[in-house]
C-alpha cells in the first residue's frame, strides 16, 4: 500500500535535512497545539513504486522550536510523558478523522 493510498488528500510536504545533510521527505498530516507548544505529525514518503501495509506506517511526532533568530525548526521529543502526550493526541483526532 503506498502513502497515496492510507491518506487520499494532497498534504504539504516537508523536506528535513539531518546532521550529515541529508534530505527526507514528509507528508505533514497534522499540527497539533498542546499546553502553549505546537508539534508536527509527520509521515515519510516512500519512493515511487515502494509499497507498504498500513500497519507498518511509521508516525514521527516533532516539537516546532525556535533559534535565536526566530526561525522555525523541529526537535526530536526526548521526554517519554511528553511523547506519550503527543502521540495520545494524534491517537483522538485520528480516531476522530478530523485532521
Amino acid at each position: 500500500m503506498s502513502n497515496e493510498e492510507i491518506f487520499d488528500d494532497e498534504l504539504p510536504i516537508m523536506v528535513l535535512v539531518d546532521e550529515e545533510g541529508a534530505e527526507h521527505h514528509f507528508e505533514l498530516l497534522a499540527e497539533l497545539e498542546i499546553e502553549d507548544n505546537t508539534y508536527k505529525v509527520l509521515l515519510p514518503l516512500l519512493e515511487e513504486g515502494v509499497e507498504i501495509e498500513e500497519d507498518e506506517v511509521e508516525i514521527f511526532f516533532f516539537k516546532v522550536m525556535f533559534d535565536e533568530d526566530g526561525n522555525e525548526f523541529l526537535a526530536d521529543i526526548e521526554d517519554d510523558e511528553e511523547w506519550e502526550m503527543v502521540a495520545d493526541a494524534w491517537k483522538e483526532l485520528e480516531e476522530t478523522g478530523d485532521f
